[in-house]
């Protein structure tokens, strides 16, 4: 059907319209994978690779400066990296996802090696760390554990 997909990794049916976040949607809300099929930009469908892309972290979408000079707070992104060819994407949180699997992916990222993050960090994406969990968790489940 054209508004589903099975996922590669976890076989389930995703949706992929109904929900906040879902329009480009290419991973899944229950196991977070998705798939290489963008190119250059989110929903071009370009890529030639279709390799696996595994959640790895999370990060906040940069959203520019405020009049204070401070970083504005963007919503939560998840950290992908293609297990065929190591291209490293960010992907907007759907209003469907598994909210705890992502609070793991959070706990998970904590301990990856430093090949990994330094990768992700080339590409200047901030991996969320214990500092951004109060925000985390407000953003996830609407309560601040500070």
């Amino acid at each position: 059907m054209k508004n589903e997909f099975i996922c590669s990794n976890c076989k389930k049916i995703v949706k992929t319209d109904g929900n906040i976040g879902t329009k480009n949607r290419n991973h899944c809300p229950f196991c977070l994978y998705s798939l290489h099929i963008d190119s250059k930009i989110s929903g071009d469908r370009n890529s030639n690779c279709s390799g696996k892309m595994k959640p790895r972290a999370l990060t906040f979408k940069k959203e520019g400066i405020d009049k204070f000079g401070k970083q504005k707070q963007g919503e939560l992104m998840l950290v992908h990296i293609c297990l065929k060819c190591d291209k490293i994407s960010i992907n907007r949180i759907a209003s469907d996802d598994d909210a705890n699997k992502l609070l793991n992916i959070f706990n998970e990222s904590k301990v990856l090696d430093n090949d990994i993050l330094n990768k992700i960090e080339y590409e200047n994406i901030e991996v969320l760390r214990e500092k951004d969990k109060s925000e985390l968790t407000n953003q996830l489940f609407g309560i601040n554990h500070t």
